[in-house]
């Protein structure tokens, strides 16, 4: 695959039987970061939160994979998360089944968190 420029046309590039799934996940992605930047980071879709990097996510042939799992993540999220981690930083959800999407919410909320509490929004106005 050429390298997307944007969320769309990676979708739109995707193999047929992923497209759906990605859809899925996207919509439960940005509705758990509303505020959050829709990009292409490392060839694929990601989230930015106020120019930082949030997650992001891909479809493969077997799995579709959202990164990262964070310490964090799995700290909150536990048995949750658990048969879903793949390696350093990977989460990975089988293709043959039903994507948790409340889960993938869940997952990014939890990293929302994490990078507003590593982050803090910067504050504006005057003192008095």
């Amino acid at each position: 695959m050429a390298t997307p420029t944007s969320v769309d046309a990676y979708i739109e590039a995707a193999a047929p039987e992923r497209q759906a799934g990605l859809r899925a996940m996207r919509a439960a992605i940005t509705a758990a970061a509303p505020h959050a930047d829709e990009v292409i980071a490392y060839q694929m879709p990601a989230l930015r939160l106020r120019g930082r990097f949030l997650v992001s996510y891909a479809a493969y042939k077997r799995h579709y994979s959202l990164f990262p799992a964070t310490e964090a993540v799995e700290r909150e999220l536990g048995d949750a998360v658990a048969p879903y981690l793949a390696g350093k930083g990977t989460i990975r959800f089988p293709a043959n089944q039903d994507l948790p999407l409340g889960l993938i919410g869940r997952i990014v909320a939890v990293r929302v968190i994490e990078e507003e509490a590593a982050h803090p929004p910067k504050r504006t106005g005057t003192s008095s």
